[in-house]
């Protein structure tokens, strides 16, 4: 063996089940690698709760250190010291196929004729478990449940035709949503699927090279940005610099419009927008669309703050923030199981009572996906005394599941989808009007066109049609696929 493992994990907890986005972060060219790899995954912990790890490199030796739990939860001064090297990489994440155990954490890494290969991976590879039956059938042991494992396997099938050809061809078997991160003993790989459907982006820091999930990771450790990691580019940097790769056939991007929406953070550049001025307009287009005679606009925040600034901006209708976060609790629309989710909703957010008894608000949201959340919440403004309540979405009813790394895998999850009109909606929450925004107005507030992002979430067009095997795998297992 030509390198030497240390790795140390933390003890296993109980599974669950979300399935959701994930963090990535790589560094370069610097001597404290795995210090930046944690200040990167800091700055995207709002991407992943369940675990994190880090894998670092010095040329000779690789060094693994990952546990449940938030980054700063699992990693100490101490065992920062341990990842030494110049090379690292990070994850943070929400489990999008399988459970939320310590085997499923990443950076995944193996050892494989006298290399180690470690890979964090954001997104969801919809023929992974058709891959994975037929490496099996070749002899592949898979060490975990996760869709990422099956790159990492796919490239050492092929790396006897060189590193980059065996890279190349991993990735052209895959199908389905991927921004990843790879470490070896001497280099650092990051690619991004055709479509992009999750973000990437490349930045430098004096001398050394950074890859992070988001810009905001590069704003914290003082980097510059440099630009997006394209849709189907692979970027490789060694000793020699940095190299890109193009092989694969250009095709039309599907950038997931939910990051804009929801998942990234408000000061952070995502697919060529400012998230907090995209949201800002999705809340000006609600107001030119949508005008209920009410006494104040408010939002549950922090997610639906934005937009409601945006509304009122435009509406000229008082904003208040008339329901105050405790910010120790954690995002409940990507919690493990519904009986926590349920409790953070009622610790989450409290109103200020004084401000709503007797008023008339509208409530501004960014999206309503299960439904649960929004009810509990309204039953709290009722009991207080709230006199009239109205909401509005900042994009349309969500009605189909995503097979590409978002928390809803299937049909019987939506409300929008089991409800079926608004209406009914409104009923089951309790509210007195529900309005969510056109998908032409929420496209439009993009400054973009519809041919730019995924809207199968809304619209049930899917850009990435589903191998047959898949569909029969995913109505077994009760999924919703199209």
């Amino acid at each position: 063996m030509n390198s030497k493992l240390e790795t140390q994990n933390s003890q296993l907890p109980s599974e669950g089940g979300p399935r959701e986005a994930c963090g990535i972060v790589a560094v370069y060219g610097h001597e404290q690698a795995a210090r930046l790899a944690f200040f990167g995954l800091f700055a995207l912990q709002h991407r992943g709760q369940e675990s994190a790890g880090i894998t670092t490199a010095d040329g000779s030796r690789v060094y693994e250190y990952k546990g449940m739990g938030l980054a700063s939860e699992v990693f100490t001064e101490d065992r920062l010291s341990r990842l030494t090297g110049h090379m690292a990489i990070g994850h943070v994440r929400y489990s999008t196929t399988g459970s939320s155990i310590l085997s499923n954490a990443q950076p995944f890494l193996v050892h494989h004729a006298g290399e180690h290969y470690a890979l964090g991976h954001n997104g969801n590879l919809i023929n992974a478990q058709i891959l994975r039956a037929q490496l099996e059938e070749k002899g592949s042991i898979f060490q975990s449940t996760m869709d990422s494992e099956v790159i990492v396997h796919l490239l050492a099938h092929h790396l006897r035709e060189g590193f980059e050809k065996a890279l190349v061809k991993a990735l052209g078997r895959v199908k389905g949503a991927f921004s990843i991160v790879l470490l070896t003993k001497d280099k650092v790989i990051a690619a991004r699927d055709p479509r992009g459907f999750r973000p990437l982006c490349l930045g430098r820091l004096k001398d050394a090279w950074i890859v992070a999930s988001e810009t905001c990771a590069l704003d914290l450790l003082g980097a510059s940005y440099e630009r997006d990691v394209d849709p189907g580019e692979i970027i490789i940097i060694d000793a020699k610099g940095l190299k890109s790769l193009k092989p694969f056939r250009k095709v039309k991007p599907s950038h997931c419009i939910f990051e804009l929406i929801y998942f990234a953070r408000p000061d952070s550049e995502v697919f060529g927008q400012n998230v907090y001025l995209c949201r800002k307009r999705l809340g000006h287009r609600l107001a030119r669309e949508y005008r209920p005679d009410v006494d104040l606009v408010m939002p549950f925040p922090d997610s639906g703050n934005y937009a409601a600034l945006g509304y009122a901006e435009e509406s000229g209708i008082p904003f208040e923030m008339g329901m105050i976060r405790n910010h120790y609790v954690g995002r409940t629309f990507i919690q493990p199981t519904q009986a926590i989710r349920d409790f953070g909703v009622r610790v989450k957010l409290n109103p200020v009572k004084p401000l709503l008894k007797g008023k008339r608000v509208l409530i501004v949201e960014d999206s309503i996906i299960r439904g649960t959340t929004s009810k509990n919440r309204i039953r709290n403004l009722r009991q207080i005394g709230v006199r009239e309540i109205h909401m509005a979405v900042s994009c349309p009813p969500t009605r189909y599941p995503c097979p590409y790394g978002i928390d809803f895998s299937s049909k019987g999850e939506l409300i929008a989808a089991e409800k079926g009109k608004v209406d009914a909606i409104a009923r089951f929450i309790g509210l007195d009007s529900l309005y969510y925004l056109s998908l032409k107005g929420m496209v439009d507030a993009t400054k973009t066109n519809s041919k730019g992002y995924c809207l199968a979430c809304y619209s049930g067009k899917y850009p990435l049609p589903m191998p047959a095997e898949l569909n029969k795998f995913c109505l077994e297992e009760q999924l919703y696929c199209r």
